[in-house]
């Protein structure tokens, strides 16, 4: 609704100063639709948008334009509204419409198509670019949409030319998460604290992202305060950021401090209500013995649409509707087909009881080596169910390894060995 609501309001904006007043050209000298849309679309409370789009509608440059589309890209991320990724495609338009054929613009809307999860339109513009010239984003782009599409080898190749070309922050957070997925947790958190070091302060949300990224490192290596110390450090670049105070409230989770948990992750979910924040607070409040309260907010996770993967994953665990989990999980492996995505079809189909066709899919989603108590726990309970007694218990083993991470409906599938039921 969020996003609706917001491009509902982009198009009023857009009609009042684009078609009922009809700017000449002293007014507005670009006069693209795209650019209309970029310059009417609403700053919140960004003071810095409203001095772009002041730049923008008086021609000053397309540098305008192409900042324009990086701060929406940013407040999408911020604000869980999809919306301004809307408004961030017509600011790569509003760019190609200044400086034709301008491979900013290609970069730009690359992004946008990535955020969106339009991952091989994506690629057929990164592809584009790196023919083009030999420019460090256009490969962090190209590896982005490889390793959503599950092709680590080609993705490693590109972010290895990223290092290459130069190595600061953006090439070191996806060094640290491709090292993760390979099960390099030491090698992730070398990185990912060069990155950390790297990372420029006039950026807060990516100095943010990164110390909450290295704070569930270190909570999955059970460092509690060194997790909880790491967090309060993102908290203090963007106080109210939704990841680092999800982060907060699982470090408050493992250390069963449960009110507190409570308390940060209301807060956590309220700024980014999709389903990965509600789970966490309903299994807290489920903890805490606060049943009525989980429930209105499991209602809510079955109501949101945006992030269906780990709809998937929650269904699945709740063993709830777990014919629509399978829908899910294999619809969003249609789009990509990562770790996380073969993890969560597996998860639906041994739900469903699909058990063989299940241990196909967990064994793809743990080729690559990738140390996750969550893979972990289903790996082991779909081992149980296939009758692989050894294979179960090495699992399970690894999966208590990592009990810091996991939610307490997920320690509840590792104690039983099946998936647990939601408790009246």
């Amino acid at each position: 609704m969020k996003a609706i609501s917001c491009w509902t309001s982009i198009l009023t904006l857009f009609c009042i100063q684009a078609c009922s007043q009809r700017p000449s050209k002293a007014d507005v000298p670009v006069q693209s639709r795209a650019c209309f849309v970029t310059i009417a679309a609403s700053p919140g409370e960004d003071p810095e948008i409203t001095r772009l789009q002041a730049d923008l509608r008086d021609g000053h440059s397309a540098r305008a334009a192409e900042q324009l589309g990086y701060r929406f890209v940013s407040k999408a991320r911020l604000s869980n509204d999809a919306g301004f990724y809307t408004i961030a495609e017509q600011a790569a338009a509003c760019l190609d419409s200044i400086q034709p054929d301008d491979p900013a613009a290609l970069l730009l809307r690359g992004h946008v198509l990535h955020q969106m999860h339009r991952f091989s339109e994506a690629e057929t513009i990164a592809r584009r670019l790196v023919t083009k010239r030999e420019f460090v984003l256009d490969f962090g782009l190209l590896g982005d949409v490889l390793m959503e599409q599950g092709r680590l080898t080609e993705a490693a190749t590109a972010y290895q030319k990223m290092i290459d070309l130069k190595p600061f922050y953006q090439s070191y957070t996806r060094a640290a998460h491709l090292r993760w997925l390979r099960g390099d947790l030491d090698g992730a958190i070398e990185m990912m604290t060069s990155a950390v070091k790297a990372a420029s302060p006039r950026d807060p949300e990516s100095v943010a992202w990164a110390y909450a990224r290295l704070a569930m490192y270190q909570l999955q290596r059970g460092r509690l305060t060194e997790a909880e110390r790491l967090t309060a450090a993102s908290l203090r670049y963007v106080p109210d950021y939704a990841a680092g105070l999800l982060v907060r409230g699982r470090i408050q989770l493992a250390q069963h401090h449960g009110e507190e948990a409570v308390r940060t992750l209301e807060r956590a979910a309220m700024l980014n209500p999709l389903p990965e924040y509600n789970w966490t607070l309903a299994d807290a409040l489920r903890s805490m013995n606060r049943i009525d309260e989980a429930m209105t907010v499991e209602k809510k996770i079955l109501g949101e649409s945006g992030d269906p993967r780990t709809l998937a994953l929650y269904l699945s665990t709740r063993r709830d509707d777990v014919g629509k989990a399978v829908v899910l999980a294999k619809q969003e492996l249609e789009k990509r087909s990562d770790i996380f995505t073969l993890d969560a079809v597996a998860w639906a189909l041994a739900s469903a009881g699909q058990i063989d066709e299940a241990s196909t899919f967990m064994a793809r989603a743990l080729a690559e080596g990738t140390e996750d108590g969550r893979l972990f726990v289903h790996a082991a309970a779909i081992a149980a169910a296939a009758g692989r007694s050894e294979d179960a218990a090495r699992w399970a083993r690894k999966a208590r390894t990592f009990r810091f991470t996991l939610l307490p409906s997920e320690l509840g599938v590792l104690r039983t060995g099946i998936v647990a039921t939601p408790r009246a």
